[in-house]
């Protein structure tokens, strides 16, 4: 027996094709832990008007972030899973996507049979929240396999650091008016019945200006994007800030986005499209983005560290 440690991601589409993005949307928009609304009245108005108008839209968006080895985010975390592999040789270390492919319980289940006990499941989400974690926890328990769960690190002082300094050589590059943190939001319903996700994302910022402390508080803001659907979402929204930022005479801005860990539709498309697009039509000058951890080798290393002082812990309190 030997110890084994599951990465685990968002997930892409197979391919930037439409009918490819339409199933990738269909399995992701019917988890109960993205979309509260009961099926009944959900899967028609998703099955009826949102796939049909949405996928060919997000298929343009894909193929325009598509890598030549395929998806972002899958290309991104295939190559960390590959870098704290090669920190835990003695680890079975192997990555699987909430939604598409490699699927979690067949990953778990052949990592079990190949001699790993009781698996460390690590999503690549540093805060906890119902709409990212609820899926996969769904998932692996649905197995019936022993393991054990990372649920967040967004308090970790090396995750912290690393953050921190990413920000900082970022930020001076250049004299910037405002500096950003965009998290991928989440309805506000949410949060009302107690997922921990806002308060884990301001503690983040929080703990990021506490390292530097040459930063401006005061040029400092906490703000949400990604928003899908009618319902409220946490607030201030990424682009209503962009906006109201150029009215105040601010016009360069840097974004940092903690919640993505890699580049996905969200930084390469939203971001670096579409709100930069708002940004620029509304009279703004600089807009740049912090680079997400990405490969780099001391954000793998953290996550192999991570897992080892998981499985530490539980060998302790076992014996």
């Amino acid at each position: 027996m030997h110890p084994g440690l599951l990465l685990v991601n968002l997930g892409s589409p197979a391919s930037p094709t439409t009918q490819d993005v339409k199933t990738y949307l269909q399995e992701f928009l019917s988890d109960p832990s993205v979309i509260e609304m009961p099926a009944a009245l959900w899967q028609p108005l998703l099955r009826g008007i949102i796939l049909p108008t949405r996928s060919w839209r997000s298929a343009t968006f894909y193929q325009d972030s598509w890598l030549p080895a395929g998806s972002p985010l899958i290309v991104y975390s295939e190559k960390i899973c590959e870098q704290v592999q090669a920190d835990l040789p003695d680890w079975d270390v192997r990555l699987a996507m909430t939604y598409g492919q490699p699927d979690i319980g067949e990953t778990l289940q052949a990592m079990v049979a190949d001699g790993c006990e009781q698996p460390i499941v690590l999503p690549l989400f540093p805060q906890y929240t119902q709409s990212t974690h609820g899926g996969i926890h769904r998932q692996v328990e649905a197995t019936g396999l022993p393991h054990t769960f990372i649920d967040h690190f967004y308090d970790n002082a090396t995750y912290i650091q690393l953050l921190a300094a990413k920000v900082w050589e970022s930020y001076q590059q250049h004299d910037f008016d405002a500096v950003i943190f965009s998290y991928h939001s989440i309805p506000t319903a949410m949060v009302r019945h107690g997922d921990p996700y806002q308060k884990e994302c301001e503690a983040t910022t929080a703990a990021v200006l506490a390292q530097l402390p040459e930063l401006p508080a005061d040029k400092v803001v906490t703000a949400y994007q990604s928003k899908f659907g009618p319902m409220p979402w946490l607030k201030p929204y990424l682009r209503n800030e962009l906006m109201q930022l150029v009215e105040l005479g601010k016009r360069n801005v840097l974004i940092a986005t903690p919640s993505f860990v890699v580049d996905c539709l969200e930084t390469l498309e939203e971001d670096y499209v579409q709100n930069y697009q708002t940004f620029k039509s509304s009279g703004g000058d600089r807009f740049e983005l912090v680079p997400p951890m990405n490969t780099d080798p001391q954000f793998s290393q953290l996550l192999a560290d991570l897992a080892v002082q998981k499985w530490e812990v539980r060998a302790h309190a076992t014996t």
